[in-house]
């Protein structure tokens, strides 16, 4: 089943994260455009989410003004709740693998959002990522993500039913 998700990027087009993504934990946005920068804060949020790095998770946070909120679970209000969360979540050896995929940046000045589409097993989970530069780094303010109800699949084209005779 194909899946038409969010649109593509600002530029127009979808690229692998791999591209826009720093080899440094990095996310200021010297020498790469913001979009960049914001797409590889977002990719460090993944990641350390994925090797279950809670050092990492803890510096992409920002410090205060945060929230979160996990699927299922109640609203998160301030860095300590929501490291507390991250550190259970992150412990649990049967945690399944999160791929975010179809990253879409909006971003404002000082402020940025992603919109993107979890896959975490077998289902997929509407995402949106706040964040805020800090310092020249972009620290995520808030999380959220929950069960999208159906997909959209991509149209299936009909060959032409017009007859020649």
């Amino acid at each position: 089943m194909a899946v038409l998700i969010a649109g593509p990027a600002a530029s127009g087009k979808l690229e692998p994260i791999s591209r826009l993504i720093s080899a440094g934990n990095s996310c200021t946005s010297l020498g790469m455009s913001d979009e960049a920068a914001i797409l590889a804060a977002n990719a460090a949020y993944y990641r350390a989410f994925t090797s279950a790095d809670f050092a990492a998770m803890c510096r992409i946070w920002a410090d205060d003004n945060v929230s979160c909120i996990h699927p299922g679970w109640p609203v998160l209000l301030g860095r300590q709740a929501i490291l507390e969360s991250y550190r259970e979540i992150l412990r649990n050896p049967d945690q399944e693998r999160i791929e975010p995929r179809n990253e879409t940046v909006m971003a404002t000045g000082d402020e940025a959002r992603v919109f993107c589409v979890e896959f975490v097993g077998g289902a997929a989970l509407a995402a949106t990522n706040l964040f805020k530069r800090v310092n020249g780094a972009w620290r995520m303010t808030h999380h959220q993500a929950g069960p999208i109800a159906a997909l959209v699949e991509e149209p299936v084209l009909q060959p032409s039913s017009r007859r020649l005779n």
